[in-house]
């Protein structure tokens, strides 16, 4: 079945996509999903993963043997792998960027780019390294220690990448792609690696992997390769490891061999075969040097670039855009081969001619000019006929200036280079470098440059070309040199063959003998390899190709046809093409061009230049992040922090080899800091952040990735964390081999703190490579999140939004982790960025008390540390607690006692239910009322009188123990178990509780201004604090919870302090089992926060018993329509109503009961003179108008079918119409 070809830029070659291997249809089945797994194409990943992950095994060790100056440290060594291990993973993440993730944002949006996005940071890593290694310090142990920190970085932050991959990306491949879309991905894969990497990558890769799992890997790229001998023969050779890479290294410092034993003689005849026999060598070529191809290459380029500024003159003469896209892939096609000619000029021409000489300034101008006109053409598209003429002018001149730079250059290599070359290297030494300049391509662009460069050549320049790429070939790359002889010759008119007249034997005889482990051979032309049994190209075998020269096109088939040419053969070489389309599954390789080059992406200005998509969510995303402060930003201002916490670990964990035991302890205190406070960041992206933003539907799976690297970095928290621990640990065995060596002094122990010193070193180095991971993997971590994620709120969530995602952030906050996160914050940034959050999070919290507990707390943090629990998991936790309010209805008539002993609410409740009894006369109603006003004042009075017999001014005061429980002698009241009695700031009395003092006095007792205490065990006053400060107590605890803010103590209940509502509640905290909610104001449980807010809602009574519900100790409960009342209230309330009593809508799902309604309202027949009539009536739960059949009792919604209505007109004229 025929697909698209490549369309390339000028050249397409178009053939019958490649057909895999006939696969077991069973594979497919349910009983052979797992079969089907293990012979899925996307398995040779795996492979490539698990080559790579031993190599950077290998890199670490090495490393570390070099620190620690164990046997096998060898910087030289490790400089080989670091430049191997970067060679081949460069390659690998550049053919997964042109290809894989491309086709993968296809199917599936917002995950590849994440994955891009790594790629570019990893690259940062390896020139990290590189600059390490070129370092002069390398004996210095400081420098050892640094190299072995940046190789575990390195090898962290691949490997978690990798991983993540397979968890995500692999599965979707297999998911969303077919068996054979998804071999046809892999064999893109291959053919965009470089013809040179390949020789190296699939032998290494091969000799990386078990038997079993090569054998396996054999069987997948029988699959994957086309069945074409030629493509198998050049795929399994290097695979195989034919010694194409030891000769083309020996070939770099010595001359190269003798040419003529690259073609041997072959016997028998070939149609492909002339009589004209090295018309080229070198006695008749002296004048055409073989390094002279290279004006070869600069005159194509040229011309194409002429072509195309004409084009673009077109352009602007008769203003028709309808072929912009085509003029855009020519351009595209034309800035992949600069690219890749510049890269093999830098990698393979320019060093060996002269090490001074370089272009590299020339060439990234180039770069950048085809950018802004790839950029200016995609401007002009997207205006399509709104296009001025400044967009035509500047069209043209863009192409005009890159004409001229191109130019300009040209001729500055051809002046200084190419003299230097035929000077000093002999015809060999030029061809062998010609032909590794051709091998920097990869298969797939070198498939389109050949015949689009010999189409542009004489056919003498043709043959010569030709025959120096045969010569310069190794015996190795036969079948590869055929294949591309084959290529070239497609350039030429009419279907010539020049590849045999200019190397006196047809190549595809040269592979007769090689190809013989094949099974059978090729036959006597290379095109007779297709004739038999193809699966992949049909019955007849045609490559098809259209040759594009400028602006003329033209399609010929090149099957074996007579030439009129008399000098040329009469048969064409016909070979297989590859068979990848970039338009179906991938993209060019342009970025992967761009890519070999050093990246600019970088911790401090990430750049997206070489981005693969033009990704649809960041279309003037990023363009206005940097002018408008929005609520959003002052979360991602908590990066900042993060970074400056992370140098701190980077730099000074170097110092942990100094068995500085005070340094150890500052250091695991200030990491333990950092993760708490990370953790916090990130479970509030996990849980709030990143599901508001998989709820845009054009932006589902974009956070994925990132909750994976939570887990990840989570993971390397906890190693550090128990490493330290370790290196505590060791530290207490050096003290105490120590103090043993010094009192005793044997040579066992001598010896036992040398092994314990070598530990702790080897130790503290892995811990400071660890910590540069963890500041690597962050790092890159939070630049993606903010280059990737940031804008996409700007373009996604209006303000209001963010402003309520914010408050959910910060809702579910504990006051513990607020109080050390914003020093922490606050400390990372300038300011004004402090004043700018401040607002931000004022703003959001406008309704709350937080401003309020934010002053109370800020004022108190230089005298002491604000929130302090001496509980095992260290949350915050506070406010009072009361039991349930007695609900019952009888009249109550309290005794002064009872009075006494009620507080200021209990009393205005008691008032309130007074008021509210209807069995009551005026008169004594209003006598109770104003008695219970003043009774308090009445009862304190008496209270005086009885104490004024006291004598003891000791007992006035309070100043002894009370207790909670007096036969076990446990300290506390009534009301709470504490170890401590409290001065009263109004009247200096000692209480064990507010409530305490407030029962025994006509005033209330503000707890917040209490500043003594006074310990029940030892009976000292002291300043108030969580544990008694006399020597004698031992720092007795005063209760498992205390409350700086509140001065609140609680010995037995879970309690945590809210600073929003700036009280202490009862729970194990925000984030835990409550969250605050910003609009109501209240602390809800974690199962409401999808409710019905409502401004301020718990700032008001219950309306039920009138209690105020925000200070209420008792349950709340929240109905649909967002109203309160006590859960006590409303078991009571709901026995016999069902509507709420504020807003009248129903209070749950009554659509059971209404359909009692239904059956009843069926069932029951209306006297004759009502049943015509109808009543206007207004629903309160769908809040509309409607009319309804008559009734005493019921009328039912039309519109919603509630009964849950009130009439507001009966209609006593009309028949109702139903």
């Amino acid at each position: 079945m025929a697909t698209p070809g490549i369309q390339n830029g000028s050249v397409s070659v178009i053939a019958a996509a490649p057909m895999m291997a006939p696969v077991d249809q069973n594979g497919h089945s349910a009983a052979g999903a797992a079969a089907l797994k293990l012979s899925s194409p996307i398995r040779i990943f795996l492979f490539f993963h698990k080559a790579i992950r031993a190599e950077l095994d290998g890199l670490h060790r090495t490393a570390l043997a070099l620190a620690t100056n164990s046997s096998g440290g060898d910087i030289k060594q490790l400089a080989e792998k670091c430049h191997f291990l970067r060679s081949i993973y460069k390659h690998h993440c550049n053919a997964e960027d042109e290809v894989i993730f491309p086709a993968l944002d296809i199917r599936v949006k917002n995950v590849a780019r994440t994955y891009s996005l790594e790629h570019e940071g990893e690259s940062v890593l390896f020139d990290q390294l590189f600059t390490l290694l070129g370092n002069d310090m390398i004996n210095e142990e400081s420098y050892k220690r640094e190299l072995a920190s940046c190789t575990g970085a390195l090898q962290t932050s691949i490997s978690q990448h990798m991983s993540k991959e397979e968890e995500q990306v692999f599965p979707l491949l297999k998911e969303k792609f077919s068996f054979e879309e998804q071999a046809s991905l892999v064999w893109q894969f291959l053919c965009s690696i470089p013809v040179n990497m390949m020789a190296e990558f699939l032998p290494w890769l091969s000799s990386s992997i078990s038997p079993d799992e090569r054998q396996d890997m054999r069987k997948c790229l029988h699959r994957i390769i086309p069945d074409e001998k030629l493509l198998q023969q050049i795929i399994f050779n290097w695979m195989d490891g034919v010694k194409m890479s030891n000769k083309r290294k020996r070939c770099e410092d010595d001359p190269r061999i003798p040419s003529d034993s690259v073609n041997p003689t072959v016997n028998g005849q070939c149609p492909c075969e002339s009589p004209r026999l090295s018309d080229c060598d070198d006695s008749k070529c002296s004048l055409h040097l073989p390094v002279d191809d290279i004006l070869h290459w600069h005159k194509a380029i040229e011309k194409e670039l002429n072509d195309i500024a004409e084009a673009a003159r077109n352009i602007k003469l008769t203003g028709d855009f309808s072929d912009l896209s085509s003029f855009n892939r020519r351009l595209q096609f034309i800035a992949e081969v600069c690219i890749f000619h510049s890269i093999a000029e830098d990698k393979v021409i320019f060093p060996a001619v002269d090490a001074e000489i370089s272009f590299v300034e020339e060439h990234a101008e180039e770069e950048s000019e085809f950018h802004k006109f790839r950029c200016l053409i995609e401007s002009i598209e997207t205006a399509g006929a709104n296009s001025s003429a400044e967009f035509y002018s500047e069209l043209c001149s863009q192409a005009d200036h890159i004409m001229e730079t191109v130019k300009k250059h040209f001729l500055n290599e051809e002046n200084q280079v190419i003299p230097l070359a035929r000077k000093h290297f002999s015809p060999e030494r030029q061809r062998e470098l010609l032909y590794r300049s051709l091998c920097v391509m990869p298969l797939r662009l070198i498939e389109c440059v050949l015949p689009w460069l010999v189409g542009s050549l004489s056919k003498e320049e043709a043959r010569r070309f030709l025959y120096n790429m045969h010569m310069a070939a190794p015996v190795s790359d036969t079948a590869l040199i055929t294949l591309f002889s084959g290529w070239a010759c497609k350039g030429l008119p009419m279907g010539i063959c020049l590849s045999s007249s200019a190397t006196s034997c047809c190549p595809a005889k040269e592979l007769k003998v090689e190809q013989e482990h094949f099974g059978r051979s090729f036959g006597s032309c290379a095109c007779a390899s297709t004739s038999d049994d193809s699966t992949t190209f049909g019955q007849v075998r045609k490559c098809v190709m259209t040759v594009k020269l400028g602006n003329l096109a033209s399609t010929q088939s090149n099957g074996c046809i007579e030439s009129p040419k008399d000098f040329l053969t009469n048969q064409s070489c016909c070979v297989p093409g590859l068979g990848v389309n970039s338009n179906s599954l991938g993209v060019s390789s342009l970025a992967a061009a761009k890519s070999l080059r050093s990246l600019s992406f970088g911790p401090s200005a990430p750049s997206l230049k070489s981005s693969l998509f033009n990704w649809e969510a960041d279309n003037n995303s990023s363009s206005n992040s940097g002018h408008v402060t929005r609520p959003i930003d002052n979360i991602f201002k908590f990066h900042k922090a993060i970074r400056k916490d992370l140098e701190f670990l980077d730099v000074e964990s170097g110092k942990l080899g100094d068995c500085d035991e005070t340094f150890l302890r500052q250091f695991s205190g200030r990491f333990r800091l950092l993760w708490g406070l990370y953790r916090a960041h990130s479970n509030a992206e996990d849980d709030i952040v990143f599901p508001a933003l998989e709820s845009k539907e054009t932006l589902h799976n974009v956070s994925h990735s990132y909750t994976l690297d939570h887990k990840q970095e989570e993971e390397l928290f906890e190693d550090i964390s128990s490493a330290l621990s370790d290196l505590s640990q060791l530290h207490e065995n050096l003290n105490g081999k120590n103090v043993t060596g010094n009192s005793g002094g044997s040579s066992s122990s001598s010896l036992d703190h040398a092994d314990y010193l070598k530990k702790y070193n080897e130790l503290a180095t892995k811990i400071q490579g660890m910590c540069k991971s963890i500041k690597v993997t962050l790092d890159h971590h939070v630049i993606r999140e903010e280059v990737e994620l940031w804008p996409l709120f700007d373009k996604y969530f209006p303000v209001e939004e963010q402003d309520k995602l914010v408050g959910r952030i910060i809702g579910t906050t504990g006051a513990e982790v607020l109080q050390s996160m914003l020093p922490w914050v606050t400390s990372a940034l300038t300011q004004e960025e402090q004043n700018k959050m401040m607002d931000t999070w004022k703003h959001a919290t406008k309704n709350t008390m937080f401003s309020e507990w934010l002053n109370e707390w800020w004022e108190g943090t230089s005298a002491e540390s604000s929130q302090v629990s001496t509980s095992e998991n260290n949350i915050p936790q506070e406010y009072d607690l009361h039991e349930s309010v007695d609900q019952s209805d009888h009249t109550f008539k309290p005794g002064w006692k009872d009075i006494f002993r009620m507080n200021q609410n209990e009393l205005e409740s008691e008032i309130r239910k007074v008021s509210r009894d209807s069995t009551l006369d005026p008169r004594r109603k209003a006598y109770l009322i104003q008695n219970l006003m003043t009774s308090r004042w009445i009862a304190s009075q008496q209270k005086i009188s009885q104490s004024d017999e006291v004598d003891d001014g000791k007992d006035l005061l309070g100043h002894s123990p009370s207790f909670r429980d007096a036969d076990k002698q446990i300290f506390g009241c009534e009301h709470y178990k504490r170890n401590c009695k409290l001065r009263a700031a109004c009247c200096g009395k000692l209480v064990a509780c507010r409530f305490c003092h407030d029962e025994v006095s006509d005033h209330s007792m503000d707890r917040k201004a209490t500043s003594e205490m006074m310990c029940m065990n030892c009976l000292q006053v002291q300043p108030v604090g969580p544990v008694c400060i006399t020597p004698s107590c031992n720092g007795l605890s005063m209760a498992k919870y205390y409350c700086s803010s509140c001065r609140f103590f609680d010995d037995e209940r879970e309690v945590y302090h809210c600073p929003f509502c700036n009280l202490c509640r009862v729970g194990k905290g925000l984030g835990i089992d409550f969250f605050h909610c910003m609009t109501c104001n209240c602390c809800l449980g974690m199962k409401l926060v999808n409710h019905k807010c409502r401004e301020k809602g718990l700032e008001t009574n219950c309306p039920i018993c009138c209690d105020f519900l925000f200070t209420s100790s008792t349950a709340v409960r929240a109905l649909p329509c967002g109203h309160y009342m006590h859960s006590a209230c409303f078991q009571a309330y709901a026995c016999t109503h069902y509507i709420c009593p504020i807003c009248s809508k129903s209070m749950g799902d009554m659509s059971v009961y209404f359909g009692m309604l239904d059956a009843l309202m069926a069932s029951e027949v209306l006297p004759e003179e009502y049943r015509d009539r109808c009543q206007d009536i207004l629903c309160n739960d769908c809040d509309r108008k409607g009319i309804a059949p008559f009734h005493w009792l019921y009328h039912k919604c039309g519109l919603c079918g509630s009964y849950n209505t009130r009439v507001i007109k009966v209609d006593r004229d009309h028949n109702c119409i139903t």
